[in-house]
């Protein structure tokens, strides 16, 4: 098939898109703007044009008929008449979101479905479980949302059973599957925009854990969404990864690759104590300075416990909010959020999907709602905090920065600056 994929500069479209071009299938694709990520497509040799008209599908279609077109959910919400939709539609050319063509993937290669849900650490506990079955030597496809050193964002194996995928909750997106095997990272509440209350959210996962199989997670998780706690069977004390968090997400995935191999559990910890890591989540950019995926209240909080884990509390903070929207939506939680940092460090928040009827939270308003303002600064990205952040590093301060990724974000101008 020639599938065509918008927004596949982002981290649940450019896996997807890679994993059908490994499958045999002509893979094109357009993003609003340029990344890294973009960059890194092209460089697989799938066409990329930068801007959403239908001037380049049109083209495409023109000399590789498209048989499915695949959108991002962000693609509808960010505009209701998108260009490209109306052509597809127009031209009879089926028109669906991720999940319909992943159902096609696993239908039409026979793949059992290996899911990590939760509201954070799904893109570590998915790399976790990738790098564990490649170790193992079992043969595995999966779609991940960040770089790793030990395979690509997307893989599909002729000779794997299993297909590993960060089932995301924006969107309902993971309601969409029947998963052989469920590893729930952690539940706490978040996308109001999708879930209006807390205990809309809880029944999303209730209704994802009743389609699968097979659940694995952590005691406090399942009885935070009404379902019976259930004691883990894989000691903990092992694991020897840096950061509760990793560890506690190590864990599960140890428990949940025991059930699909005759590995000994022994063995299974000494393979995940090895675990290099993943782009974007706690990443060296250089000397003392790391970038961390991290936007909601508890994904922060662990991503500062890892930062105080490997400084010994020597830590400052630059603070990217992920979208102006969830500023509000968590504005309370901020207050204390940063209490423990040494210095802390706000640049405007990273948009996308906005409700624009909301005050824009700059970073100076953004100051005023934490306990202790007194320690922290507004800046932008330029020569000014490249300065600050230098001169934290040189004395041997850690210097954590919580962005959101993708075009002009703080994470792509420290690559620029730093790495």
């Amino acid at each position: 098939m020639n599938v065509f994929f918008s927004a596949i500069g982002g981290a649940g479209i450019g896996p997807l898109a890679m994993v059908a071009k490994d499958a045999g299938h002509r893979v094109f694709g357009s993003d609003k703007q340029e990344s890294r990520y973009v960059d890194y497509l092209r460089s697989k040799g799938i066409e990329i044009h930068i801007g959403q008209s239908s001037e380049f599908i049109e083209k495409i279609n023109s000399k590789a008929p498209i048989d499915w077109y695949v959108y991002s959910s962000a693609v509808l919400m960010e505009n209701a008449k998108f260009p490209e939709i109306d052509f597809c539609q127009a031209n009879n050319i089926k028109t669906t979101k991720r999940d319909e063509f992943i159902n096609f993937i696993l239908e039409d290669k026979k793949l059992k479905l290996i899911a990590i849900a939760g509201t954070h650490g799904k893109t570590t506990t998915t790399a976790m479980t990738i790098w564990l079955m490649k170790e193992l030597g079992i043969p595995v496809s999966y779609s991940l949302g960040a770089k790793i050193s030990f395979g690509e964002i997307g893989e599909y194996n002729a000779e794997s059973q299993y297909f590993v995928y960060e089932a995301d909750e924006f969107d309902r997106n993971f309601l969409k599957f029947h998963p052989n095997i469920s590893i729930i990272s952690g539940v706490d509440y978040d996308h109001p925009d999708i879930y209006p209350t807390r205990q809309d959210y809880y029944k999303a996962f209730n209704d994802f854990l009743c389609q699968s199989q097979n659940v694995i997670a952590h005691r406090e998780d399942l009885e935070r969404i009404g379902w019976a706690g259930q004691e883990d069977s894989v000691n903990a004390d092992q694991i020897k990864l840096i950061g509760e968090v990793n560890r506690k997400n190590a864990q599960l995935v140890v428990e949940a690759i025991s059930t699909i191999c005759e590995v000994p559990v022994d063995k299974l910890i000494e393979i995940i104590n090895k675990f290099p890591g993943v782009s974007r989540r706690f990443e060296k950019i250089s000397k003392n300075l790391y970038s961390d995926y991290a936007h909601t209240p508890e994904k922060i909080k662990g991503a500062l416990q890892i930062a105080q884990e490997a400084a010994n509390d020597k830590v400052i903070v630059v603070y990217e909010g992920l979208h102006n929207t969830r500023q509000h939506f968590i504005k309370n939680d901020l207050r204390h959020l940063f209490d423990d940092v040494s210095k802390l460090y706000v640049v405007p928040s990273y948009l996308a999907r906005e409700n624009q009827s909301l005050e824009m939270l700059t970073p100076e308003k953004l100051i005023t709602l934490i306990a202790n303002p007194e320690k922290a600064e507004p800046m932008e990205l330029n020569n000014n905090l490249k300065t600050k952040i230098l001169k934290h590093t040189d004395s041997g301060e850690l210097v954590l920065c919580l962005t959101a990724g993708g075009g002009g974000s703080l994470d792509e101008w420290l690559r620029k600056e730093f790495a």
